[in-house]
């Protein structure tokens, strides 16, 4: 079983940055794939990113390429979302998930686990 726990969310205004991370345990990270995700009020949970286990391929939504960056740290398996030039269309419970294929997907459906999520608002 693997638990996954993000940290890093809250409010900040437009322009600014934030960084989330997800610190994983019960398996070690470099055998799983990690992704971040975002679900806004009334919409559709949403890829944003993802990373092999070798922390060599990145896959990034449209929405966020150049001003997200995805990392992981095997060694504390950890995962980050450094997010930068961060605009109200941001705002969202942002979440991470784990899959245990061995390729970088982006439907939130081939995730196996789950964190609890973290609350991102970027006010205007």
């Amino acid at each position: 079983q693997v638990q996954l726990v993000e940290s890093g969310g809250g409010l900040v205004q437009a322009g600014g940055s934030l960084r989330l991370s997800c610190a994983t345990s019960g398996r070690t990270s470099s055998t799983l794939i990690m992704g971040w995700f975002r679900q806004a009020p009334g919409k559709e949970r949403e890829f944003v990113a993802a990373i092999d286990r070798g922390n060599i391929n990145t896959r990034y939504a449209d929405s966020v390429k150049g001003r997200f960056t995805i990392s992981r740290d095997n060694a504390e398996n950890i995962v980050y979302l450094q997010m930068n030039s961060l605009n109200p269309e941001d705002t969202a419970v942002y979440y991470c998930a784990a899959d245990t294929m061995t390729w970088v997907r982006t439907a939130a459906s081939a995730y196996d686990y789950w964190g609890q999520g973290t609350q991102v608002t970027v006010s205007s």
